[in-house]
Order: C-alpha cells, then structure tokens, then sequence
C-alpha cells in the first residue's frame, strides 16, 4: 500500500501523531509512507525510520503571499507543483488527522481512492468532510488526542495499538550537548530538571514568577540542578526566571530539534505548560509535570504513565500553585 498521512502541525500535536506511522509500519511491513507537515516542524520527521517519504509545505507563507496579485501566482505555482507531486505518488489511502480545511485539501490533492478523517463532531474545522469519504468517530476510551489519532487507523484494520514513539539521536547534537553541560559544570551524575516557561499562546503560560518559585525549591530541597529551556522569542522568560532565583540555573543555549531531544534526554524531569517541547520530552520518555489552563489535560496532557497534569480550576495558568506544582515535580522525582 501506498500511504499518505497529513498531520501538519504544531510540534506537539506531529508528536502525539508519531504512534500512527509506527502502527502504520507495524501493520503494513511494505507499505510505502509518507508524511505531509509543515515546513517548520519537518524537523522532527527528519530520519524517522517508520517513514520513506517527508513532503514539507508552507501553508503558513502560502497564507502571507495571497493577498498580493505575484504572491497569489506564485502560491497558484506551489499547489499546482505540489498537487502533480502528490498524483504522482499513486496514493492508496490517505490519512487526515488535522481535520482543518487546509489539511482536507492536501488530503483530497493525493486523489486517494479511500480517504480517512475526523466524523463531522470531531472535526476542528466542519467542513474538513468535505475532503474525505471514511469518517470516523473516535471511542468514548480514546480520550487522549494520542488515542484519538489510532482511532482512525480502524478502517484499516488497525485496532488497540499500543502507543510507541520512535525519536532517534543524533550523536552530533548529543556531543554537542554532551560539551554544553561540561562547561557550565554538570556532571554525569548531576540530575537536571528542565523548566520551560514559554508557550505559543499567552493564555498557556505559567506566571514566570512563579517558575522561579519552583526553581529555587527544586535546587534547594531537591538537590537538583535547574536548566532553563526557552524557545524563539522566550529567551527573557528564563532569564527572568534566573534573576529570582538564588541557586544559579543553567540557561540553555539555543538548540536545533535534534539538540533538544539530546538535553531533554538528559533530565530528569521537565516542567512545562502545554508547549512543543513537553510532548517532546514526554515523547523521549522523560518524567514530565505538565501544567494546563484553557486547554485539556486528559487530551492534551503529556502523555504516559511516566507524566502528571496539573489541570487548572478555573482555566487560568495562575490557578495552579508553585506548591502543587513543586509536589507533583517532587513525586516524579522520587
């Protein structure tokens, strides 16, 4: 078979969708793959061994260029490459788990005979259906977004799949981290807890204040050493964070995916709102706190046995406690 999966973003959601590939492979042995995602989060793709193909796009420029008369040529240009591209593949089945519009029209330029997504309630944008001919409704069980994205492998045959997310390294990144650390003093044996204060919206960020409360607590009464992860446009968020604390915590250099993954292999435990790198660590298998406000933690929480959600009251990030917060890293810890 000849298989198309259409997951184009964010991170953690082409995270929580890894599970799908690896029960695609599992299933279908000779099965040919491939994964259409966004450019920006292509690199998590990267040597994903369950993959043969990894067609990147750029909806998020596509959207910038329309408006004007040459930019809306050039976007016509890319579809009509990227459509040919697609029909030359020969699709089988595709598969749509982002159930927006822009991700039914990928699905249907594949012009595979069976087309899988989202039933009309499960759908963030409605009229994805219009795009696809098998919907599916995930079971009332498959609560987490994780499950919910096996769920619609069913009409393949695909049932009960364990979870498994492949991430390999990349022993460059690893030695580079592997310097990193040594220069800023932590050794093999020091356990690193990672805080990352940042998140794409506004709403899921936990009050920096309130990071440092735990990072200092951490360091003291948990004898751990605190590394301060921080994305684009985050980096004053750690240092605001390390500025109120007394015990020093490492401030991460900026890192590329793979660099990522090698220092979030490195931790111990990582405390994060709802953010690309949580699912990440999570994903790695590394014990995570993950704090929730507007959006769900049963969803959309870390997922695994070895993650906590601490799911805010009111939907407010400032609802949740430094004190809950630092238990709940204590737990993990311990």
């Amino acid at each position: 078979m000849n298989i198309a999966i259409v997951k184009l973003s964010s991170l953690g959601d082409v995270l929580h969708a890894l599970p799908v590939a690896h029960a695609l492979r599992r299933h279908f042995p000779t099965a040919h793959l491939t994964w259409i995602v966004e450019a920006r989060e292509s690199a998590i793709l990267a040597d994903q061994p369950d993959l043969n193909v990894v067609v990147p796009v750029d909806t998020r420029l596509w959207r910038r260029l329309i408006w004007r008369p040459a930019g809306a040529r050039e976007v016509l240009g890319k579809l009509s490459r990227l459509t040919e591209r697609l029909r030359g593949a020969r699709f089988d089945v595709a598969i749509d788990l982002q159930g927006l519009i822009k991700s039914g029209l990928l699905t249907a330029y594949t012009g595979a005979p069976l087309r899988i997504g989202f039933a009309f309630s499960h759908c963030w944008e409605p009229l994805n259906i219009l795009f696809t001919n098998h919907r599916v409704k995930p079971p009332r069980h498959a609560v987490h977004v994780v499950e919910q994205y096996l769920s619609l492998l069913e009409p393949l045959g695909v049932r009960d799949e364990p979870p498994a997310f492949l991430l390999p390294s990349d022993a460059e990144a690893e030695r580079r981290i592997d310097e990193f650390l040594a220069a800023e003093g932590v050794k093999p044996r020091d356990r690193l807890v990672a805080l990352n204060p940042g998140a794409g919206h506004p709403s899921k960020r936990w009050p920096v204040e309130y990071f440092a409360r735990v990072a200092e607590r951490l360091a003291v009464e948990a004898g751990v050493r605190v590394l301060l992860l921080w994305g684009p446009d985050e980096e004053g968020m750690a240092r605001a964070i390390a500025t109120r604390t007394t015990s020093r915590p490492v401030l991460a250099p900026a890192t590329s995916i793979p660099e990522l993954c090698a220092l979030l292999r490195r931790t111990a435990l990582m405390v994060a709102g709802d953010t690309g790198p949580l699912h990440l660590a999570a994903a790695l298998g590394t014990p995570c706190v993950g704090l929730y406000g507007p959006t769900r933690a049963e969803r959309n929480g870390p997922y695994g046995s070895h993650c906590k959600s601490l799911q805010s009251p009111n939907g407010s990030m400032a609802a949740i406690s430094p004190d809950a917060a630092f238990a709940a890293s204590l737990e993990l810890l311990e």
